[in-house]
């Protein structure tokens, strides 16, 4: 079990944080949560889909950055090859904790048992030499804060999705350079030509709610597939 704790400078005065992209600081991964106020920023990188909880009960967005799970084609060398890097990537080892009192805010919590923990005197500190929050800390805490108000909302911005039937599965088969076979299965899309069907009343709902733009930034994504193909050829040609 992840050992969590309340972030304050009496018990982590000294803590420093590796914050370069790395496979062994938890960046190897296929996917990340993503919230519909940062789709717009996604959009510009990475594909938007979306898939099922493993309760079955709803879906989440995702960032998608390769076809198999580890696998992150936007990661090569220590590097982070594109512009932009979700909240739920940025803000590692950190989380939001429940409030401790009704009404009051979430605390920051971190997950001393995160890899991005140095050990080593290396990396970015969380508190200066006073104790004060440092630049770092307070850009950390900004995140946070987005992906709070984020997740609290997104439940309702799939279930608008659902209302008006916006998703529906998709099957992703591409030939490779090496005569392999590239499959996508398991994720949802927004459904374009159902979008395209939508009366006044139902488009009149979804903008006065603010989903349209993300809805919007969701089937623009969806260009970035041929990206990920073009990724995954080059990774398989170097070997």
């Amino acid at each position: 079990m992840a050992n969590h704790q309340t972030l304050t400078p009496e018990e982590h005065r000294d803590l420093r944080i590796l914050t370069e992209p790395g496979v062994e600081l938890g960046d190897g991964v296929m996917a990340t949560l993503i919230i519909p106020e940062e789709f717009r920023r996604v959009q510009s990188e990475f594909p938007i889909v979306f898939r099922r909880t493993q309760e079955g009960e709803t879906f989440v967005p995702l960032a998608l950055f390769g076809f198999e799970n580890g696998e992150n084609l936007f990661l090569s060398d220590g590097r982070w090859q594109a512009r932009y890097r979700p909240l739920s990537l940025a803000i590692q080892p950190f989380l939001i904790g429940a409030p401790t009192d009704e009404g009051s805010e979430g605390q920051v919590h971190i997950n001393m048992d995160h890899p991005r923990i140095s050990t080593s005197g290396e990396g970015v500190r969380v508190f200066d030499e006073d104790g004060g929050t440092t630049p770092y800390l307070e850009q950390i805490a900004g995140q946070l804060g987005e992906l709070h108000v984020g997740y609290q909302g997104t439940a309702v911005f799939i279930e608008a999705l659902e209302r008006y039937e916006l998703l529906e599965a998709f099957t992703l088969e591409v030939p490779l350079s090496d005569g392999s076979k590239q499959s996508l299965v398991g994720f949802h899309i927004i459904k374009e030509d159902r979008l395209q069907q939508l009366d006044s009343d139902a488009l009149g709902d979804l903008h006065g709610q603010g989903f349209l733009l993300p809805i919007f930034m969701a089937v623009a994504s969806l260009s970035h597939f041929s990206t990920l193909v073009e990724r995954k050829d080059t990774a398989l040609s170097n070997g």
